[in-house]
């Protein structure tokens, strides 16, 4: 059974076509003020399928350029760069009233055989944090009680146990790393696309987080403000998303006020299935 979160994303991914390389897409009405960077991507990701056959991605690189409006439609523009034997590539730009807000370049192969290692992966053995939604609001509770303790913004798609607690709130100094579970509040059908849209829409929850966790500021601090500036995500081996995969997040470097995370998804046997990395602006000025 899909959640009502999981086929609101869903109705989201699924594009209205326009015209030849031309789609549209909508954002919820949840009362942000901006585009969750995810959603975005996600779209970007579908586009970019729906012009491509007998392939499915292994790559994609992208940046965000303005931020975008939850109240107006998003047009995406996808270029067919290449079609080669093995592999294609497409260029996708999301537009909102004349304006590019968003650039995705993607890369698409078929399945081949060949050489193939993994350095091995320390997966836990179980399950383990507290759901994202408890607690977030058991945090906006304790930290931030102007948000409203119903928010909309804080029911995702994806059900999302972080080891240990997320602590985007509090200002306590702790180790450049966020170990996390995650799996769709659903079963999904047999369409890797799909599944590869949705873990990046997954990917952008809690990437930059790691790289504040080291400083003494919470992310709802007045004089903080943050924002993804790319993006970018490799696919390894198949997966699904609606089976739990284990995401390992960690920050090497923040300076210049910017912050730059990188991360890894298992499976529970410990497979690599895909990675990304993502530098954003992190600014703080405090205030008296």
């Amino acid at each position: 059974m899909i959640g009502t979160q999981l086929a609101q994303v869903l109705e989201l991914l699924d594009l209205e076509t326009l015209e030849l390389n031309w789609f549209r897409g909508t954002s919820p009405q949840t009362g942000r003020d901006r585009i969750f960077g995810g959603q975005v991507m996600a779209q970007a990701l579908v586009a970019a399928y729906r012009t491509v056959e007998g392939r499915t991605a292994h790559s994609f690189h992208s940046y965000f350029i303005r931020p975008g409006n939850p109240t107006v439609p998003i047009v995406f523009q996808v270029d067919r760069i290449r079609d080669g034997r093995s592999y294609a590539t497409r260029r996708v730009v999301a537009i909102q009233r004349g304006e590019a807000i968003f650039h995705f370049e993607a890369s698409f192969c078929i399945a081949e055989e060949g050489l193939s290692h993994q350095v091995p992966a320390e997966v836990p053995g179980e399950v383990e944090g507290p759901p994202y939604e408890d607690e977030i609001r058991a945090e906006v509770a304790r930290y931030a009680p102007a948000i409203e303790h119903d928010d909309r913004r804080f029911d995702l798609p994806i059900e999302l146990r972080t080891i240990g607690g997320l602590h985007l709130f509090d200002r306590t100094v702790r180790p450049p790393r966020t170990r996390s579970w995650l799996r769709a509040k659903g079963e999904l059908p047999d369409d890797p696309g799909l599944h590869q849209a949705l873990l990046a829409y997954a990917s952008d929850f809690t990437l930059l987080v790691s790289a504040v966790l080291p400083h003494p500021v919470g992310m709802s601090q007045p004089g903080f403000r943050s924002a993804s500036l790319d993006h970018a995500m490799w696919f390894h081996r198949p997966f699904r998303i609606d089976e739990w995969l284990y995401y390992d997040q960690d920050s090497p470097i923040t300076d210049r006020a910017r912050g730059f995370a990188r991360g890894a998804f298992y499976t529970r046997s410990g497979e690599l299935v895909a990675s990304c990395a993502q530098e954003g602006m992190l600014r703080y000025q405090p205030r008296p």
